[in-house]
């Protein structure tokens, strides 16, 4: 982002980002914004595909970061981007995680025992994605689906757990973070692509 600034004439720039970024970027437009006065930020966030969405319709963005390839896959292919400007910039893990002071769960396994399990939906959150997979490597995806509670997404899945509103969530480590006061984590998600942020102009 910092060194796409002296390439936008414009005085604004929007950025939409995947959900996950919201206080990473937040942050990071706080410094841009103090680096370049003459620049206003926008910044828009929720789940990877709704903000594709967007920009397929016509929306004016400027800098989009995705929370898996596969979205920005689809802008590349539906050349929204510009692939040159193209890079991986972040990675994360994908956590099991329970309300503080909750029932914890030592395995995938056990989840069997859970009666509601928040998780992204995976025809438009990433998370949703890399936790099916995650879910089938362990032969428990058909199995769990009738406990699942599906949110649109990442944070709204941490909101769920951290309200105590079901047993259970799977989310982002970043996010986790965010909410350790009200989340415990109990285990690190396997069985999935590696979690890559793409970012493009």
């Amino acid at each position: 982002l910092l060194l796409a600034a002296p390439a936008f004439a414009a005085q604004e720039i929007t950025v939409s980002g995947a959900a996950s970024l919201t206080n990473a970027f937040t942050e990071i437009k706080g410094l841009f914004e103090k680096k370049y006065p003459d620049i206003k930020v926008h910044t828009n966030f929720a789940a990877s595909n709704p903000l594709l969405k967007q920009m397929q319709e016509g929306a004016p963005v400027d800098v989009f970061a995705s929370a898996d390839q596969e979205t920005m896959d689809k802008a590349q292919k539906a050349q929204l981007i510009k692939p040159e400007s193209r890079k991986n910039f972040v990675s994360n893990t994908v956590v099991l995680i329970v309300p503080a002071q909750g029932k914890k769960f030592g395995s995938l396994a056990e989840l069997k025992k859970a009666q509601r399990i928040a998780v992204g939906s995976p025809e438009s959150v990433p998370v949703g994605r890399y936790t099916r997979d995650a879910l089938k490597s362990a032969g428990l995806w058909e199995t769990l689906q009738p406990s699942f509670i599906y949110g649109n997404s990442v944070r709204q899945v941490l909101d769920y757990v951290a309200r105590g509103e079901v047993d259970a969530g799977i989310v982002y480590a970043t996010d986790a973070k965010q909410r350790a006061d009200k989340v415990d984590v109990c285990l690190t998600l396997t069985g999935h692509k590696p979690v890559t942020y793409p970012i493009a102009v």
